[in-house]
């Protein structure tokens, strides 16, 4: 990781909210109805989780991308001893100090991203798996709830509901685009439970078990949607109108997932724009 200075507050603001507009993503969406003290933490908070992510799904070996990942680690270690000298963690040092972010929750994203350096990646039972989520989702959701002003209780049960349902759509809409490299996330213990025993992974995903399996998880994706629908009755709609986008736009996803299936993962599911922008006006503005 580099770590470029910036020659005022208005650049580096600019930088972070580049790096949201090009990702494209429901994100975007759901955090433009925010008021702008709050809408641009979430966008720092977004541009930490895509720099991490990047040296995890980018080029170079296991050792690089750990070494660089472990310079994020000393640079949020630098964020909360108040000398941050990446831009996107000088982003967040105002979002750290209005909203109360925690160290172990930047932390703990890192250590997912880690996991994800690992070739091959395999996920031996549903302890693993959850944690795996805790990391890379539910940790983000508790920055982003202290953000929305939730109250603790509350905000750390919708980010363990409303976490683990994205990480598991975002699991079983990319399990082909996570196995060109080597990495599947449905757990070892899950397959074998369901007769899928043969080591290689494109055997295992063509198994009739595997579609079995992956309803399995999808049942638990359902499920913590539920929950976090009702989470989310008992908050103060106003602070929770990011979260609603989010839910709604998944939980859509997840829906079309489990009509299409698992045989045919080559056939694509998502939300167009078009459709995003529907749910950002009538989750978010009505």
């Amino acid at each position: 990781m580099s770590a470029p200075e910036t020659s005022s507050a208005a650049e580096t603001w600019t930088l972070v909210e580049a790096v949201v507009r090009r990702s494209g993503t429901s994100f975007y969406w759901a955090m433009r109805c925010l008021p702008e003290k709050k809408r641009q933490a979430m966008y720092g908070i977004y541009a930490f989780c895509r720099e991490v992510d990047d040296i995890a799904d980018g080029p170079g070996g296991g050792d690089e991308k750990l070494a660089r990942l472990g310079q994020w680690r000393v640079e949020i270690d630098r964020l909360f001893g108040d000398h941050p000298r990446h831009p996107v963690a000088q982003a967040l040092q105002g979002p750290v100090e209005d909203f109360g972010l925690k160290k172990e929750d930047f932390h703990a994203v890192i250590d997912g991203m880690e996991v994800d350096t690992d070739e091959p990646l395999r996920i031996a039972d549903m302890d693993e798996l959850n944690l795996y989520c805790d990391r890379v989702a539910c940790a983000v959701g508790r920055l982003c709830v202290c953000v929305f002003g939730i109250d603790s209780a509350n905000g750390r049960e919708l980010a363990f509901a409303l976490g683990q349902a994205l990480q598991l759509t975002n699991i079983l809409r990319d399990i082909r685009e996570d196995a060109g490299r080597d990495r599947l996330y449905i757990p070892e213990e899950l397959l074998r439970t369901h007769g899928v025993t043969d080591p290689d992974l494109s055997a295992k995903m063509e198994s009739s078990g595997f579609s079995k399996a992956c309803e399995v998880l999808a049942g638990i994706g359902v499920g913590r949607f539920e929950q976090a629908a009702e989470v989310i009755s008992r908050c103060e709609r106003e602070k929770v109108r990011p979260a609603i986008m989010m839910m709604e736009i998944y939980r859509r996803i997840l829906g079309r997932l489990m009509h299409r299936g698992w045989k045919n993962l080559s056939l694509p599911v998502g939300i167009s724009k078009v459709g995003k922008l529907w749910i950002a006006l009538r989750y978010g503005y009505f």
